[in-house]
């Protein structure tokens, strides 16, 4: 009985102690000079789609639920946004290469169609983030039309994901 009531106040303490240990928040000013909408048309309503599925964490700009406050979810969630933005950041969509861009674009199809994107863990709390059938068409549409702009530019070879190393001497 001892035992376990030095275990409570050890963890009680430690459980206090981490909350003066905040990671910092993605929140930043913008405009983005690398935005996907300084490349591509992003019409309203697709603008509306990504703020409320894809911006928390896909862009330079989460919004923060109140559970923020509390270590360790703080933590969590942080590492869950870096790994978002890792995969695709909206703010930085320009700087892609045409082969990433048209890969993210194709990516993103492809993960909202399997169900995928949002994720379940997301809309859960979010529940304006859950896409109704003609949104994610909408959002397909779209995609779609950034990867036709992309062909239209590049040649298709330049688009075409590589399966392996690149050939020798390239």
């Amino acid at each position: 009985m001892r035992f376990l009531r030095s275990l409570l106040i050890i963890l009680l303490i430690i459980i206090v102690v981490i909350q003066f240990f905040r990671p910092e928040k993605n929140i930043h000013a913008g405009p983005f000079k690398n935005d996907i909408s300084t490349k591509y048309p992003v019409p309203h309503d697709v603008d509306t789609i990504l703020a409320h599925a894809c911006y928390d964490c896909h862009s330079e700009n989460t919004r923060y639920p109140w559970y923020n406050n509390i270590q360790p979810v703080a933590w969590w969630l942080k590492s869950h946004v870096d790994d978002g933005k890792r995969g695709l950041n909206f703010n930085e969509f320009a700087t892609y290469s045409p082969r990433k861009q048209y890969d993210r674009m194709d990516g993103t199809i492809s993960l909202v169609k399997k169900g995928a994107m949002p994720l379940d863990s997301y809309t859960w709390i979010h529940k304006d983030a859950i896409l109704s059938d003609s949104q994610k068409n909408t959002l397909f549409a779209w995609a779609n039309s950034v990867m036709d702009s992309l062909k239209a530019h590049y040649p298709p070879d330049s688009l075409a994901k590589r399966h392996g190393p690149p050939p020798a001497g390239k």
